[in-house]
């Protein structure tokens, strides 16, 4: 695949590492990787969009080949929805374009997507496991008033998030991971062997957590309503180990306007182990919303 890698300086001092792939004379895309991932989990996906889309991946603050922020406030989410605002400025000027994200860049992602600056220059966003925190947060509030019960087994799922919030535990753990060690849990959640290898996945694990750090207290504690700009399609993994169906089927369509979801036979890392079928998703959504 024809790729070009690019350096984007932040305006706080930053640098993202930034590919391009494709003809840039075609429509743009964007694509936003999750934790503890870096760009390099979309490449199965790039390979069925090439030929029809200008595809822009980076690698998020503390990720890949990207820098290591200090500050745990420097990963809070309008710092991160800055950060797509300048690569999209700096490699896509004065250009719309599409987006897609998944697990942690679907949650950063939505804080663009619910950004009035953006509206009319993002044309379409598809989430892939990953709620809007502020919506998850103000859903859980309303449900535990009728069904406590229903929202205590949707946090069980999220028993991880505790854990990433131990000062020393979470960081450590992460040094005992290899990329092969990686991939056999991947493997075994998606029920499908040889999935691409994670060679970085001990950094990114590591420094990746404080993206949980910086943003679920404040979005749980002082959730905000943020309403979608643009059409917003969302990608529902039925096996999903990691994040409850109902944060998205029943809370989103309260925030966004033009709202769909499909529903996948996949776990949660799915833009591996079905990297076709997503890439299939993200573009019907996009000619829809062309």
């Amino acid at each position: 695949m024809q790729v070009q890698v690019k350096t984007v300086t932040t305006s706080d001092q930053q640098t993202l590492c930034v590919k391009t792939w494709g003809d840039q004379k075609k429509t743009p895309l964007v694509l936003v990787h999750g934790y503890p991932d870096n760009q390099e989990v979309w490449e199965p996906i790039i390979e069925k969009l090439v030929n029809d889309y200008f595809v822009v991946t980076y690698d998020v603050r503390g990720a890949g080949l990207s820098s290591i922020p200090k500050r745990i406030k420097d990963y809070r989410l309008p710092r991160l929805s800055l950060d797509l605002q300048e690569v999209v400025d700096q490699v896509l000027p004065n250009r719309n374009f599409h987006m897609a994200a998944h697990d942690w860049g679907s949650l950063q992602s939505w804080e663009s997507a619910t950004e009035p600056k953006l509206k009319g220059r993002l044309l379409s966003y598809t989430t892939i496991s990953g709620p809007c925190l502020d919506h998850a947060s103000l859903y859980l509030r309303e449900k535990f008033k009728s069904a406590p019960s229903n929202v205590l087994k949707m946090l069980t799922k999220s028993w991880y998030i505790g854990a990433f919030h131990l000062p020393l535990l979470a960081p450590t753990v992460w040094t005992f991971f290899s990329p092969e060690r990686w991939g056999k849990i991947l493997s075994g959640l998606e029920k499908k062997q040889d999935l691409p290898l994670n060679a970085n996945i001990v950094a990114d694990g590591k420094y990746g957590i404080n993206l949980y750090r910086a943003n679920f207290i404040p979005s749980l504690t002082q959730p905000r309503q943020r309403y979608a700009q643009c059409p917003v399609q969302a990608i529902v993994l039925r096996r999903d180990a990691f994040v409850s169906p109902e944060y998205i089927t029943e809370s989103m369509p309260k925030w966004v306007e033009n709202f769909e979801y499909v529903e996948l036979d996949a776990n949660h890392w799915a833009v591996l182990s079905q990297p076709e079928k997503i890439a299939d998703y993200i573009r019907q959504f996009i000619v829809k919303n062309a």
